[in-house]
């Protein structure tokens, strides 16, 4: 079940990396059924906020008419950064499953853990879904980027 949420995000990562931006993919689920759909759009938008994250939520945000998302999970390619797990927090999105750790900017583990802070809501964090896939489509990218002259 994890994966086949994690396989859709995947695809979104996908066409994040098609489109230029570092390849990360989120889907938000209720009750089996995804209300919140986002990818990496920094580059498309011009906007430091514009994570696959946060348009996942502003998406279930609509989807539900609601900025509590209390019986959602966030599935997600990449740990959520610190922005993004405030965002996850201030949501109320009570379970979090990503793919690959990011040891540069990873806000569950990667080099902090936020939501082991004495917030008063604690989601539950499952990392590790599909990771190896995860990792690859990352390292791809950026070996390509590297290999084609630059990075965004």
């Amino acid at each position: 079940m994890h994966e086949c949420y994690m396989e859709q995000a995947l695809a979104l990562a996908r066409e994040a990396a098609q489109a230029g931006e570092v390849p990360v993919g989120c889907v938000i689920v209720r009750e089996g059924v995804v209300v919140g759909r986002g990818r990496n759009r920094r580059e498309e938008k011009r906007s430091a906020l514009s994570h696959a994250e946060t348009e996942a939520i502003a998406q279930a945000n609509r989807t539900l008419a609601s900025w509590r998302l209390e019986d959602c999970a966030l599935y997600v390619t990449l740990e959520p950064c610190p922005m993004c797990a405030g965002a996850i927090l201030n949501a109320r999105i009570p379970r979090v499953y990503f793919g690959a750790r990011d040891r540069a900017m990873g806000a569950c583990g990667g080099v902090m853990n936020l939501f082991m802070e004495d917030f008063p809501h604690r989601p539950a964090l499952v990392g590790g879904i599909l990771e190896e896939a995860c990792r690859q489509m990352l390292s791809d990218f950026f070996q390509g980027l590297r290999q084609g002259g630059g990075e965004k």
